[in-house]
């Protein structure tokens, strides 16, 4: 029996009919970009997260940026947010003509840790423009005390949402907190697509108005450009695709967060390993469930021996890889914790009777 980390084609067999039904309907009617599918994706996930305005677009990657060019940040600019996040943060910052700077993370979340941001705006508060709270693993930053920050000193806050469709703080979805949020719809996602795709959120209609523009060409009018834009359309294929699975997406989270604590359970006595933490009123949803193992790298060996599959998110700190190196940045913990985690076999169709094996294997390698 092999037990893989994550399964995007589970997700798919367990609404095939489903989801194949949605595709033929596109495929028959002829319209394959920017139709009905997109449009009603588009409100349903709006709905979904209590906001008025929804903006697909072609990747989480391209949400951030189409964020970042509206409100009008650019060339030199900088933007603050984490190293321990997938590089797309980071390269949506630069595509609009930004500058990243990292702040360090709590050690217990592995989010952005708000002291450490307010420490960096006391330092450069002219420079900074903007920052982008990133949810990770499922789990909410501490947004409350970063909203407050940012609003304190006068800066943009802007929520990556990647890994974290339908987390929340005190019965409050993340994507509600800053100015706007990015969503990525990648097959791995809470809410993944079967190829790339992304979508912003917000409240302001002058925000969605600017995006929805410059993720066509900046038109307003077809084929006439009011501003500079880029060309970064979700397809009728992934939107019908994606209003499928929408429907389950609270019951697959709940799926999740039901696996989650049987590995709590399991793992709970083991002193070599730090369990996910949740802090008072957040909801976790578990895009990955990330523990902290000592001997980390054995521990992945010993695993994949045993045909269970694990990974590393992320191997390496966006400000020690070679094409980030300019950005250097004193990150204690970020760096502490990087060669400590280790992502478990976690989605909604993975059985629990599996989850059980990960556990008890793990507790044979500690033993």
């Amino acid at each position: 029996m092999i037990i893989p980390q994550c399964s995007p084609v589970s997700g798919y067999q367990a609404r095939k009919e489903e989801i194949d039904r949605a595709i033929a309907q596109v495929l028959n009617s002829g319209w394959y970009i920017l139709g009905n599918e997109v449009d009603s994706f588009e409100q349903e996930f709006a709905a979904w997260n209590n906001v008025c305005h929804c903006i697909s677009c072609g990747s989480g990657t391209d949400a951030l940026e189409l964020i970042l060019r509206a409100c009008g940040i650019g060339e030199g600019e900088l933007v603050i947010t984490v190293a321990n996040t997938a590089v797309a943060t980071v390269a949506a910052i630069e595509r609009a003509g930004a500058l990243p700077v990292f702040v360090d993370i709590d050690p217990e979340t592995f989010t952005m840790c708000p002291v450490a941001l307010e420490k960096l705006l006391v330092q450069n508060n002219k420079k900074i423009k903007a920052v982008i709270a990133v949810h990770l693993f499922g789990h909410p930053a501490t947004i409350n005390e970063i909203s407050i920050i940012t609003e304190k000193y006068g800066k943009i806050l802007i929520e990556d949402c990647a890994q974290a469709h339908g987390a929340a703080v005190d019965e409050k979805k993340v994507g509600t907190f800053g100015i706007a949020a990015g969503f990525s719809f990648y097959p791995t996602k809470n809410l993944g697509a079967l190829g790339d795709g992304g979508a912003v959120i917000t409240g302001s209609l002058e925000l969605a108005e600017k995006m929805r523009a410059i993720r066509q060409y900046g038109w307003e009018q077809r084929y006439i450009s009011s501003c500079a834009g880029i060309n970064s359309r979700l397809d009728e294929i992934q939107a019908a695709i994606l209003r499928v699975k929408l429907r389950y997406l609270d019951e697959d989270n709940h799926k999740r967060i039901r696996l989650a604590q049987i590995y709590d359970s399991e793992l709970s006595s083991l002193s070599s390993i730090k369990l996910p933490k949740k802090y008072s009123g957040s909801n976790h949803v578990y895009h990955q469930y990330v523990i902290l193992a000592e001997n980390r790298d054995r521990l992945r060996k010993f695993l994949n021996a045993e045909n269970i599959g694990t990974a590393v998110h992320y191997p390496i700190p966006i400000h020690k890889q070679p094409a980030y190196l300019q950005y250097a940045a004193e990150l204690p913990v970020t760096e502490e914790v990087n060669g400590k985690l280790l992502s478990l076999p976690i989605f909604p169709e993975l059985d629990e009777s599996a989850v059980r094996l990960v556990g008890g294997a793990i507790k044979k390698f500690y033993s």
